[in-house]
């Protein structure tokens, strides 16, 4: 089962943090539309005649799209792919959206799932992000959507950035507990190159990230999440027993994907195609009958490393008889450069499988880079 990727590039605002593609001009919004039909219709045979389990609309803010639109573009999908009558769909939305009349309308289109994009439930350090929403607008936003019957919403949280204490990051993750929400998505406050705060962070207007506090502060969520029964599914990603991301687990276990709008990217086993990110070439393209993207095939080394990132990110770990099928004997090489990791305390192996262990998932990159494979490497 496969799976497609809405990229919506538009927002209210920039967020200080975000190197996403975006616009936060919603001028050309309906031709935009326009365009990401005419790629799903041009990119049919993509997939290769696959079912279609997850559609994620993401971006950009998918919530500023209208209840129309969105049904336009799942109808399209429908109409063109075998869809499955269990699919997940996911909107990711901010929290400023989803108010009754959004909801109402939401009930009406297949959207099943939601991501509300939540940071914080502390002003002042929503206002240090630059996001559109406030704390209270947060927590009344969740609890409408499940009171209009929206039961599978994951929240994103976000720790390790200057203004968040230990005693305030507690409580954020005491609230996500409050409000009951079967799936958490957190992530360390990374500064990215082009970004606002990467440039307030140069001119010295804002403290740089402290990796020992975003260390402690994960590990903490760790455990909270532990012990209120969430499973660490993947590094970033917690849920109650049978409420993982079906689309997002579909990467992290390399199956096949398309993806639709402007920087979207595409995987379909033997190739990797990603589309111009930039709105007006893209409708301009789609306009003329062409898809503006470039395709990277990719090379067994390539599909080695990419299981490796993937796979060692999640709880169902590196299969080591799956590397073997992708390039014959690349396990036993693997094998012997991850000693220093299983003498560390990093990993751990179970009959063939190579997990991070708790500790090991603060150097989850770190490790993965360094098993890369290179065309210098025998094996």
């Amino acid at each position: 089962m496969a799976g497609i990727y809405l990229h919506i590039p538009f927002c209210k605002q920039a967020c200080h943090y975000c190197d996403f593609h975006f616009s936060t001009s919603l001028k050309y919004k309906g031709e935009l539309v326009e365009a990401l039909i005419k790629e799903i219709q041009l990119q049919k045979k993509y997939l290769n005649g696959e079912s279609i389990d997850t559609i994620y609309f993401g971006g950009g803010t998918p919530s500023l799209l209208s209840e129309t639109e969105i049904s336009l573009l799942i109808n399209t999908i429908t109409g063109l792919h075998s869809v499955a009558a269990d699919a997940e769909i996911t909107l990711e939305a901010n929290p400023d959206d989803l108010d009754k009349a959004k909801l109402l309308a939401l009930r009406q289109t297949p959207i099943n799932r939601f991501s509300i994009g939540i940071q914080s439930f502390f002003d002042e350090d929503l206002q240090w992000m630059n996001r559109v929403h406030r704390a209270n607008e947060a927590e009344s936003a969740v609890k409408r959507a499940q009171d209009m019957g929206f039961e599978n919403i994951t929240v994103d949280l976000i720790y390790g950035y200057p203004l968040l204490t230990d005693q305030k990051w507690k409580f954020n993750t005491d609230k996500v507990f409050e409000l009951n929400v079967p799936h958490v998505s957190a992530y360390s406050m990374t500064v990215e190159p082009r970004t606002a705060l990467a440039s307030f962070i140069k001119q010295k207007k804002q403290t740089a990230m402290n990796d020992e506090q975003s260390a402690a502060q994960f590990t903490f969520l760790m455990d909270a999440m532990q012990t209120k029964g969430f499973e660490h599914y993947e590094i970033s990603n917690f849920c109650k027993p049978g409420f993982y991301s079906r689309h997002n687990s579909n990467y992290w276990k390399g199956v096949k994907y398309l993806g639709i709008g402007p920087s979207a990217h595409s995987y379909n086993g033997e190739t990797r195609q990603w589309n111009i990110a930039n709105n007006t070439k893209y409708m301009q393209g789609l306009g003329s009958g062409m898809i503006p993207a470039e395709t990277e095939i990719l090379s067994d080394i390539d599909k080695l490393n990419e299981y490796i990132m993937t796979s060692l990110r999640t709880s169902w770990g590196l299969d080591m008889d799956k590397l073997n099928g992708i390039a014959s004997a690349s396990a036993d090489h693997l094998q012997k450069a991850a000693i220093e990791f299983f003498d560390k305390g990093w990993l751990s192996q179970k009959n063939r499988i190579i997990y991070l262990t708790s500790t090991g998932k603060l150097y989850a990159d770190h490790i993965a880079s360094e098993l890369f494979f290179s065309k210098e490497d025998n094996y």
